[in-house]
Protein backbone atom coordinates (compact mmCIF):
# COMPACT_ATOMS: atom_id res chain seq x y z
CA UNK A 1 0.00 0.00 0.00
CA UNK A 2 1.26 3.30 -0.50
CA UNK A 3 1.08 5.53 2.77
CA UNK A 4 -1.01 8.39 3.59
CA UNK A 5 0.82 11.35 2.99
CA UNK A 6 0.92 10.24 -0.74
CA UNK A 7 -2.74 9.19 -0.70
CA UNK A 8 -5.24 11.23 -2.87
CA UNK A 9 -8.28 11.48 -1.59
CA UNK A 10 -10.50 12.20 -4.65
CA UNK A 11 -14.03 13.61 -5.15
CA UNK A 12 -16.46 10.95 -5.57
CA UNK A 13 -17.30 11.29 -9.69
CA UNK A 14 -18.59 7.35 -10.40
CA UNK A 15 -19.06 4.33 -9.07
CA UNK A 16 -15.67 2.73 -8.88
CA UNK A 17 -14.92 -0.67 -9.09
CA UNK A 18 -13.30 -2.88 -6.63
CA UNK A 19 -10.62 -5.09 -8.05
CA UNK A 20 -9.37 -8.34 -5.75
CA UNK A 21 -5.63 -6.08 -5.28
CA UNK A 22 -7.43 -3.13 -4.18
CA UNK A 23 -9.06 -1.83 -0.99
CA UNK A 24 -11.51 1.38 -1.63
CA UNK A 25 -11.59 4.24 1.25
CA UNK A 26 -14.34 6.46 1.52
CA UNK A 27 -14.60 9.53 4.31
CA UNK A 28 -17.52 11.23 4.59
CA UNK A 29 -18.51 14.12 6.92
CA UNK A 30 -21.70 13.34 9.44
CA UNK A 31 -22.76 16.74 8.91
CA UNK A 32 -25.82 16.55 6.86
CA UNK A 33 -28.98 18.53 6.26
CA UNK A 34 -32.53 17.78 7.48
CA UNK A 35 -33.79 16.46 4.17
CA UNK A 36 -30.20 14.57 3.56
CA UNK A 37 -30.27 12.94 7.08
CA UNK A 38 -33.95 12.10 6.73
CA UNK A 39 -33.46 10.45 3.23
CA UNK A 40 -30.86 8.37 4.74
CA UNK A 41 -32.94 7.04 7.57
CA UNK A 42 -35.61 6.14 5.35
CA UNK A 43 -32.83 3.60 3.94
CA UNK A 44 -32.11 1.90 7.36
CA UNK A 45 -33.71 -0.88 8.46
CA UNK A 46 -36.57 -1.20 11.73
CA UNK A 47 -33.74 -2.40 13.85
CA UNK A 48 -31.14 0.29 12.86
CA UNK A 49 -34.42 3.03 13.63
CA UNK A 50 -34.39 1.40 16.88
CA UNK A 51 -30.71 1.39 17.68
CA UNK A 52 -31.00 5.39 16.49
CA UNK A 53 -34.07 6.23 18.34
CA UNK A 54 -32.02 5.15 21.84
CA UNK A 55 -29.75 8.13 21.72
CA UNK A 56 -30.39 10.52 23.91
CA UNK A 57 -29.04 13.08 22.02
CA UNK A 58 -29.73 14.26 18.67
CA UNK A 59 -26.84 14.65 17.44
CA UNK A 60 -25.59 11.09 18.61
CA UNK A 61 -28.75 9.93 16.76
CA UNK A 62 -27.83 11.86 13.47
CA UNK A 63 -24.45 10.33 13.52
CA UNK A 64 -25.64 6.94 13.59
CA UNK A 65 -28.30 7.88 10.96
CA UNK A 66 -25.67 9.17 8.40
CA UNK A 67 -23.30 6.67 9.34
CA UNK A 68 -25.39 3.85 8.44
CA UNK A 69 -26.67 4.88 5.77
CA UNK A 70 -24.17 5.86 3.84
CA UNK A 71 -22.99 2.63 4.67
CA UNK A 72 -26.01 1.07 2.83
CA UNK A 73 -25.53 3.11 -0.35
CA UNK A 74 -22.03 2.90 -0.90
CA UNK A 75 -22.60 -1.08 -0.47
CA UNK A 76 -25.92 -1.20 -2.87
CA UNK A 77 -23.30 0.57 -5.41
CA UNK A 78 -20.80 -2.37 -5.36
CA UNK A 79 -23.36 -5.11 -5.01
CA UNK A 80 -25.95 -3.43 -7.49
CA UNK A 81 -28.76 -3.47 -5.09
CA UNK A 82 -31.28 -1.16 -3.88
CA UNK A 83 -29.67 0.19 0.20
CA UNK A 84 -32.95 -0.98 1.36
CA UNK A 85 -31.94 -4.88 0.37
CA UNK A 86 -28.57 -4.72 2.57
CA UNK A 87 -28.89 -7.42 5.21
CA UNK A 88 -26.37 -7.66 8.01
CA UNK A 89 -25.27 -9.97 10.28
CA UNK A 90 -22.62 -9.55 13.15
CA UNK A 91 -20.00 -11.58 14.38
CA UNK A 92 -19.63 -12.18 18.43
CA UNK A 93 -18.36 -8.96 19.42
CA UNK A 94 -20.56 -7.21 17.49
CA UNK A 95 -18.86 -6.29 13.87
CA UNK A 96 -20.89 -6.34 10.73
CA UNK A 97 -20.71 -8.02 7.80
CA UNK A 98 -22.90 -8.87 5.17
CA UNK A 99 -26.08 -11.78 5.24
CA UNK A 100 -24.94 -14.60 3.53
CA UNK A 101 -21.92 -13.11 1.76
CA UNK A 102 -18.11 -12.73 3.00
CA UNK A 103 -17.24 -12.01 -0.62
CA UNK A 104 -17.13 -8.38 -0.45
CA UNK A 105 -15.60 -7.46 3.11
CA UNK A 106 -16.09 -3.92 4.89
CA UNK A 107 -15.50 -2.52 8.15
CA UNK A 108 -16.11 1.33 9.60
CA UNK A 109 -15.32 3.87 12.11
CA UNK A 110 -16.68 7.26 12.77
CA UNK A 111 -14.94 9.89 15.43
CA UNK A 112 -16.74 12.97 15.89
CA UNK A 113 -18.59 14.69 12.57
CA UNK A 114 -16.09 12.01 9.82
CA UNK A 115 -17.01 8.83 9.38
CA UNK A 116 -14.44 6.49 7.13
CA UNK A 117 -15.08 2.82 5.32
CA UNK A 118 -13.23 0.36 3.92
CA UNK A 119 -14.16 -2.14 0.95
CA UNK A 120 -12.48 -5.17 -0.07
CA UNK A 121 -12.85 -8.19 -1.88
CA UNK A 122 -12.15 -11.61 0.33
CA UNK A 123 -9.37 -10.14 2.93
CA UNK A 124 -10.86 -9.27 6.05
CA UNK A 125 -9.97 -5.29 6.38
CA UNK A 126 -10.26 -3.24 9.36
CA UNK A 127 -10.39 0.54 9.66
CA UNK A 128 -10.37 2.76 12.31
CA UNK A 129 -10.32 7.29 12.63
CA UNK A 130 -9.78 9.10 16.22
CA UNK A 131 -9.76 12.76 16.66
CA UNK A 132 -7.19 14.46 17.49
CA UNK A 133 -8.04 16.08 21.17
CA UNK A 134 -6.39 16.73 24.73
CA UNK A 135 -6.45 13.39 26.83
CA UNK A 136 -5.62 14.03 30.15
CA UNK A 137 -5.61 10.84 30.88
CA UNK A 138 -3.19 9.90 28.27
CA UNK A 139 -0.74 7.73 30.34
CA UNK A 140 -2.74 6.01 32.46
CA UNK A 141 -4.95 5.01 29.30
CA UNK A 142 -1.67 4.20 27.18
CA UNK A 143 -0.62 2.18 30.53
CA UNK A 144 -3.92 0.27 30.91
CA UNK A 145 -3.95 -0.75 27.29
CA UNK A 146 -0.68 -0.26 25.75
CA UNK A 147 2.27 -3.00 25.44
CA UNK A 148 4.97 -2.02 27.81
CA UNK A 149 7.73 -1.01 24.40
CA UNK A 150 4.97 1.11 23.33
CA UNK A 151 4.15 2.96 27.01
CA UNK A 152 7.97 3.17 27.31
CA UNK A 153 8.53 4.56 23.67
CA UNK A 154 5.26 6.96 24.48
CA UNK A 155 6.98 7.86 27.52
CA UNK A 156 9.93 8.91 26.06
CA UNK A 157 8.15 11.54 23.40
CA UNK A 158 8.39 15.28 23.89
CA UNK A 159 5.01 15.81 25.93
CA UNK A 160 4.21 17.49 22.68
CA UNK A 161 4.16 14.79 20.72
CA UNK A 162 2.72 12.53 23.08
CA UNK A 163 -1.17 13.25 21.67
CA UNK A 164 -0.74 12.29 17.98
CA UNK A 165 1.45 9.33 18.93
CA UNK A 166 -1.21 8.03 21.46
CA UNK A 167 -3.82 8.26 18.66
CA UNK A 168 -1.61 6.59 15.90
CA UNK A 169 -0.78 3.72 18.51
CA UNK A 170 -4.49 3.67 18.97
CA UNK A 171 -6.05 3.62 15.64
CA UNK A 172 -3.52 1.22 14.58
CA UNK A 173 -4.30 -1.10 17.03
CA UNK A 174 -7.89 -1.40 16.49
CA UNK A 175 -7.88 -1.12 13.18
CA UNK A 176 -5.95 -4.55 13.06
CA UNK A 177 -8.38 -5.88 15.92
CA UNK A 178 -11.52 -5.23 13.97
CA UNK A 179 -9.71 -7.18 10.96
CA UNK A 180 -9.44 -9.95 13.16
CA UNK A 181 -13.24 -9.61 14.31
CA UNK A 182 -12.45 -8.92 17.56
CA UNK A 183 -12.58 -4.86 18.54
CA UNK A 184 -10.93 -3.72 21.29
CA UNK A 185 -12.70 -6.52 23.83
CA UNK A 186 -10.18 -8.18 22.29
CA UNK A 187 -7.50 -7.02 24.13
CA UNK A 188 -5.25 -4.11 22.70
CA UNK A 189 -1.94 -5.94 23.96
CA UNK A 190 -2.51 -8.77 20.83
CA UNK A 191 -0.55 -6.71 18.61
CA UNK A 192 2.59 -4.32 19.03
CA UNK A 193 2.73 -1.54 16.49
CA UNK A 194 5.18 1.37 16.39
CA UNK A 195 4.40 5.03 17.17
CA UNK A 196 6.13 6.63 14.78
CA UNK A 197 4.11 8.48 11.32
CA UNK A 198 5.15 5.08 9.44
CA UNK A 199 2.93 2.37 10.39
CA UNK A 200 4.67 -1.12 11.49
CA UNK A 201 3.68 -4.09 13.09
CA UNK A 202 6.11 -5.14 15.53
CA UNK A 203 4.39 -8.32 17.00
CA UNK A 204 1.50 -10.04 17.11
CA UNK A 205 0.52 -12.51 19.87
CA UNK A 206 -2.02 -15.84 19.90
CA UNK A 207 -2.09 -15.57 16.59
CA UNK A 208 -0.59 -18.13 13.94
CA UNK A 209 -0.30 -14.99 11.64
CA UNK A 210 2.60 -12.73 11.30
CA UNK A 211 3.10 -9.21 10.71
CA UNK A 212 4.34 -10.47 6.86
CA UNK A 213 0.86 -11.68 6.66
CA UNK A 214 -0.65 -8.40 7.31
CA UNK A 215 -0.72 -4.87 6.09
CA UNK A 216 -0.92 -1.76 8.04
CA UNK A 217 -1.52 1.70 6.67
CA UNK A 218 -1.60 5.18 7.97
CA UNK A 219 -4.58 7.29 6.83
CA UNK A 220 -5.05 11.04 7.30
CA UNK A 221 -8.62 11.30 6.17
CA UNK A 222 -8.87 15.37 7.77
CA UNK A 223 -7.33 17.91 9.32
CA UNK A 224 -7.38 17.14 12.80
CA UNK A 225 -7.96 13.33 12.38
CA UNK A 226 -5.60 10.30 12.50
CA UNK A 227 -6.23 7.01 11.39
CA UNK A 228 -5.18 3.63 10.01
CA UNK A 229 -6.30 0.54 8.08
CA UNK A 230 -5.25 -3.44 8.53
CA UNK A 231 -5.95 -5.76 5.91
CA UNK A 232 -4.89 -9.39 6.15
CA UNK A 233 -2.85 -9.74 3.11
CA UNK A 234 -0.14 -7.57 1.47
CA UNK A 235 0.47 -5.73 -1.69
CA UNK A 236 -2.99 -4.20 -2.02
CA UNK A 237 -3.38 -0.67 -3.95
CA UNK A 238 -5.42 1.86 -1.62
CA UNK A 239 -7.73 4.09 -3.38
CA UNK A 240 -9.40 7.28 -1.20
CA UNK A 241 -12.51 9.31 -1.93
CA UNK A 242 -14.02 11.94 -0.05
CA UNK A 243 -17.82 11.56 -0.14
CA UNK A 244 -19.34 14.63 -0.30
CA UNK A 245 -22.84 16.10 0.63
CA UNK A 246 -25.34 15.78 -1.81
CA UNK A 247 -23.75 13.47 -3.62
CA UNK A 248 -25.57 10.19 -5.33
CA UNK A 249 -25.14 8.69 -1.99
Amino acid sequence: MVDSPHILWKPRSESPILSVDAIHIWCASLQRSVSEVEQLAASLSKDERDRASRFHFPHHQRRFIVARGLLRHLLADYLAVSPKEIEFSYLQRGKPELAGDRHLQFNLSHSEELVVYAFCLSHPVGIDVEYLRSTPDLEPIAARFFTKWEYDELRSLPPAERTSAFFRCWTRKEAYLKACGDGIGGGLDQIEVSLTPEAQIRQIHNSVLTDRDWDLQNLAPAVGYVGAIAAQASNLHLHCWHLHSNSSC
